[in-house]
């Protein structure tokens, strides 16, 4: 997962002197931007065809201790008790507790998907350059890289998840809000560092967690289910909202506030689904990082 803000981090700079290509044999910036990055896609996209198992014991890129670990820690996740237990595909995607957990990932997601699209043109708005705005655009990528890693070794060391969910959550809702008040650059930075660092430490308690309310026969679907909704609603409704506000209101701050309510609802929606404290105490049945 930190691969996740770290591409970002590294991608931001080099996307910036793609957009500088403008007008080489006769193509846009954009375009170069495309096809670049899109060939590389395709060719690790082939490349995954030979380097992924189906299962963990064959992985080779492992060592032999890591995957004796690993199978061994999955064997005894599956003997838990799971909220959510093996169920038809069709009373899965009714299930109460897949549902909400869906609902409380759209709120990472849809702060992740947002501010990758908008982000730039939000600073941007600040009157820099494209290659600062690339610069500056990585900056929040890279302190999210290396806090979430820590933030799900903390979760992992006290064994707690609920808590480790929520306050990275938390920290998105206020990096939101704050923005939406702030009128100068570096504060607006700070800000979305706030946002980001949130967004991706949620990802490891929050997985953790989901992960050990599955039974063994739900955990693909379930998982696959919560990541779907929450991309679909995230990913795609939200930065729709996004762009809808902001031509609307012509802010891109007040864009965000739909996003800082939704952060709200997400954060409720997790205190009550965990109210009684059966998922805050995982360690040892599944790993954040």
């Amino acid at each position: 997962m930190v691969a996740i803000p770290a591409a970002s981090f590294i991608s931001s700079p080099i996307s910036a002197l793609l957009l500088q290509m403008d007008g080489l044999w006769g193509l846009r910036g954009w375009h170069w931007l495309f096809l670049l990055e899109g060939i590389r896609t395709v060719l690790l996209g082939i490349a995954c065809l030979f380097m992924l198992t189906n299962k963990p014991e064959n992985a080779k890129w492992l060592d032999e201790e890591e995957r004796t670990w690993l199978v061994n820690e999955l064997a005894t996740a599956h003997k838990t008790p799971k909220k959510v237990p093996s169920l038809p595909l069709t009373q899965l995607f009714r299930n109460r507790y897949v549902l909400c957990l869906a609902l409380v990932d759209t709120c990472a997601s849809a702060a992740g998907s947002t501010l990758s699209v908008w982000q730039p043109q939000l600073l941007k708005s600040f009157g820099l350059t494209v290659m600062q705005t690339g610069l500056l655009n990585s900056v929040p990528y890279a302190l999210a890289s290396v806090l979430m890693v820590y933030w799900g070794r903390r979760s992992d060391r006290v064994g707690e998840r609920r808590w480790h969910t929520v306050v990275p959550m938390l920290l998105i809702g206020v990096g939101l809000f704050a923005t939406s008040l702030s009128g100068s650059l570096v504060p607006t930075i700070c800000m979305l560092c706030a946002v980001l660092v949130g967004a991706y430490s949620f990802k490891g308690p929050f997985w953790a967690l989901a992960t050990d309310m599955l039974s063994n026969s739900a955990v693909a679907a379930g998982l696959a289910t919560v990541n779907a909704i929450a991309n679909l609603l995230g990913g795609g409704l939200m930065v729709n909202v996004y762009g809808w506000v902001k031509q609307a209101t012509g802010s891109y701050a007040l864009a965000l506030m739909p996003l800082g309510i939704l952060t709200l609802v997400s954060v409720a929606t997790l205190l009550l689904l965990t109210r009684h404290g059966q998922a805050s105490n995982v360690a040892g049945k599944t790993k954040a990082i």
